[in-house]
């Protein structure tokens, strides 16, 4: 699989950050949609690890972008984004988040109950019987799990969805069980918040209203952290706003005008 997917012209001076962890390629139809104005990378991050990660996306923007980019992180990306720029302030002239986890451990607490209550009664029994087969010894089978759990839980996930964008995406259950225990460790140790509140470039938050990930816990914690910081709070939407019937243009529009324009000082 190419490590780095390039849409659009160079200079590339746009990057989009996938979730998953180990959902490589989900951030294409945003990628697509930007290169319209941007030269833009999509880093696909193969790493087992939380640090083999990091240094993942920083091999990828230092070998790619002519300079400071853009960095556009979604979900588990958010925090992959948060913690890159961090570390090299000279990588990232701007951050925006989209659908990202809650940065406190209390936050989180309800995310797993709201995801399996939107489930039908026939999913979370095949949830439930599909479970071990993640630890099956074929990593064919449990990427197809992995693969299935992610069509079942974006349907969840979402309120008027475009239609399902799951065929483009790489899964791999080992890169996710290998990478997110280490996520929420960090989450839970006050680690992910410290890497937030050590950020130097403007941040933009934006989120679905309709999403599982609590928005509040997104915003209050990055308000208190962080001096140039906007959040946008988007109508009907749920944890995928590209691919919601109702939130995609007001997205689109709220993500260009954060490239366009210094965040300071921006009103959406």
């Amino acid at each position: 699989m190419e490590n780095v997917r390039k849409y659009g012209k160079a200079p590339f001076e746009v990057a989009v950050v996938h979730g998953g962890p180990g959902g490589a390629g989900e951030m294409a139809p945003v990628a697509r949609e930007l290169s319209r104005e941007w030269g833009v990378l999509e880093p696909l991050q193969t790493a087992r690890s939380l640090e083999g990660q990091v240094e993942e996306l920083f091999a990828a923007l230092s070998n790619h972008a002519p300079g400071p980019v853009a960095l556009i992180g979604f979900s588990w990306g958010a925090w992959l984004s948060v913690i890159l720029a961090s570390r090299h302030p000279e990588l990232v002239s701007r951050l925006i988040l989209v659908g990202s986890g809650p940065f406190r451990e209390a936050d989180a607490a309800g995310i797993d109950a709201v995801r399996m209550g939107r489930l039908t009664s026939d999913e979370q029994a095949e949830v439930k019987r599909l479970m071990p087969d993640l630890k099956d010894p074929s990593e064919r089978v449990r990427n197809e799990v992995f693969s299935r759990f992610g069509r079942i839980f974006s349907r969840a996930d979402a309120f008027h969805p475009i239609h399902d964008d799951t065929d483009d995406i790489f899964c791999s259950a080992d890169i996710f069980n290998a990478v997110w225990p280490e996520a929420a460790e960090w989450r839970r140790n006050g680690s992910l918040l410290s890497a937030a509140s050590a950020l130097a470039c403007p941040v933009t938050a934006i989120h679905g209203d309709y999403d599982p990930h609590p928005a509040e816990g997104v915003r209050v914690p990055l308000a208190k952290a962080l001096a140039d910081f906007r959040f946008v709070l988007l109508a009907h939407c749920g944890h995928k706003p590209w691919m919601e019937m109702e939130a995609r243009d007001p997205f689109y529009e709220c993500l260009k005008k954060s490239l366009r324009r210094p965040c300071r000082g921006l009103n959406f």
